[in-house]
């Protein structure tokens, strides 16, 4: 569903993508680790066509954001660490705004529904979205996920800020995402997040994916060693000009 193939992007004199070869299955929930400036955020806007890349190419289910952008997007929804919604709209007038701007329209029993199953309580559908906290935030990005009928999710950070409590419900909604199909790529720091959600875990450095490994067996601690062992073996790379 998503495939990064030899993917390259400067900017200036910076590298920060070099040769990413990168695939994410239908269903299968990819968390892609590693530092600040590691690439990550630029894998996602390549994805997106927002970063067309130098060289290689970001395909979703075979289109190419950078030369039919369009048709890549009705494939994906987005989930960046802050969701912009309007404050003044209601979650559900949220919901049929962004529905609505891909093509769906959806009686008010409809949108409601996406909600629930996103996890936001009846009681908050119709109250202005400036009261909301970040994880309800998140409940309706994931509506307007599957109002789309999104079979792709690109995450960036998308438990930064957020409570245990919300954590553990976001992980819920990926699992169920997931039993439906959808691919979900998720960049993050958060190795415990990461091995609680994600089916497959790469670790990427100074725009290198490193190391890719199964969750399946692993530990925290045994992810956090091959973490800093990963980032601490690719630091004199990076260092370099």
């Amino acid at each position: 569903m998503l495939s990064a193939e030899r993917l390259h992007k400067r900017y200036g004199a910076h590298t920060a993508l070099h040769g990413l070869d990168l695939t994410v299955r239908p269903g299968e929930v990819y968390a892609l680790l590693g530092p600040n400036g590691a690439g990550k955020t630029t894998t996602i806007n390549c994805f997106l066509g927002f970063v067309r890349p130098d060289g290689g190419r970001a395909l979703v289910d075979g289109r190419d954001p950078a030369l039919d952008p369009q048709g890549a997007r009705q494939a994906l929804a987005y989930i960046p660490e802050q969701v912009n919604l309007y404050g003044w709209f209601s979650g559900r007038e949220n919901l049929a705004y962004f529905a609505e701007l891909g093509g769906h329209r959806y009686r008010k029993a409809e949108l409601g529904g996406f909600l629930t199953e996103a996890g936001l309580e009846a009681d908050a559908h119709d109250r202005p979205v400036s009261g909301y906290s970040k994880g309800m935030r998140q409940k309706v990005g994931i509506a307007i996920a599957l109002a789309k009928d999104a079979r792709a999710l690109l995450l960036d950070e998308p438990t930064s800020g957020l409570d245990p409590r919300a954590s553990h419900e976001f992980s819920e909604l990926l699992r169920r995402l997931s039993a439906r199909k959808v691919s979900i790529l998720m960049a993050t720091h958060d190795i415990f997040r990461a091995l609680d959600v994600a089916n497959r875990i790469g670790i990427m450095v100074g725009g290198r994916l490193i190391e890719e490994m199964d969750a399946g067996g692993l530990s925290a601690a045994g992810l956090e060693a091959r973490y800093l062992n990963a980032t601490l073996a690719a630091a004199p790379a990076e260092a370099a000009p």
